[in-house]
């Protein structure tokens, strides 16, 4: 663990096993504005008119990894987190805790270690005030331009076997489903990124627990709860993806949970990166492909 100055700032936190490293900002955020093989690229977009800058009332997304609160209510959730936060430590946990929003009582903590070759990001909303919330943390990785993220389609099941839906898939009023940088296939969705203007996402109920992105030979995977019988926000996604000309965001979501004051939801994820990595075009290829990073990323 050391402090590091990256992107313009002067003070960031490194992490690093001498394979993979993530740095985050300590004067904005909490943000993981950089995760990527040592000497490698950066598999997390950077937004260049941002980077380095502090302070100020406009929201900035900086690129990178953040911590959202769901649902999204524009001038509550989207409050900005320009200010510096506070690095603390327990054993092998690095804790960034951010400045206390007054307008919602709302204090956000990203609690992260590297181990065994991969990212535990914990995120906690904390209510510090006297105010009760029902809400859901956010988790949302800004992926590097030029690839494609994918997500898996629930196992087929015949007609005969199962009379039920298996999930919602979840459209907002800007997606469009036959828009070519959508892939609708039997065993994944895949989303390519692309210089196009036009925005796309949808959300999922994914019970597998886990997505992807892949950008020049490097396979990104986050996994993430699937709780059973629990609500989230959305109609019911825990998984959502999000696209436009700069990057693709790859998110998960936590279940509404109501919070009081000194009370906090958490939300984990496990990042992991894969070298050399080439994703099929056919469906069947591309999930064997799958199987041994997923099987490390699990373990």
């Amino acid at each position: 663990m050391e402090i590091v100055p990256y992107g313009g700032w002067n003070r960031c936190l490194r992490l690093t096993d001498g394979r993979i490293e993530i740095i985050a900002t300590l004067e904005v955020g909490p943000r993981v504005i950089r995760f990527g093989f040592v000497n490698g690229k950066n598999e997390f977009a950077e937004f260049s008119h941002q980077m380095g800058k502090v302070g100020g009332s406009e929201y900035r997304s900086y690129g990178g990894h953040r911590l959202w609160i769901a649902p999204e209510i524009p001038g509550k959730t989207d409050l900005p987190d320009n200010e510096s936060v506070t690095l603390t430590q327990e054993g092998d946990c690095a804790i960034l805790t951010a400045s206390l929003q007054e307008q919602t009582g709302f204090q956000r903590e990203l609690r992260i270690a590297l181990k065994n070759k991969k990212v535990y990001v914990e995120h906690r909303i904390v209510q510090r005030m006297n105010y009760r919330d029902e809400v859901a943390p956010w988790a949302l990785s800004v992926m590097a331009p030029g690839g494609v993220g994918f997500f898996p389609q629930e196992p087929y099941q015949s007609h005969q076997e199962r009379l039920l839906p298996v999930r919602p898939l979840v459209l907002w009023g800007y997606t469009d489903m036959s828009d070519s940088r959508w892939r609708w296939g039997r065993k994944l969705v895949r989303l390519k990124q692309a210089p196009i203007e036009a925005p796309q996402k949808v959300g999922a109920l994914v019970t597998a627990g886990w997505g992807g992105y892949v950008n020049e030979n490097v396979l990104f995977l986050k996994r993430f709860p699937y709780i059973p019988n629990a609500r989230y926000p959305d109609f019911g996604c825990n998984f959502e993806t999000f696209t436009r000309h700069d990057m693709l965001e790859l998110e998960s979501l936590g279940p509404l949970s109501v919070i009081e004051r000194d009370s906090y939801v958490s939300h984990e994820e496990v990042w992991g990166l894969w070298e050399n990595f080439s994703l099929p075009e056919d469906d069947d290829e591309a999930v064997a492909a799958l199987q041994k990073p997923l099987r490390e990323l699990f373990s």
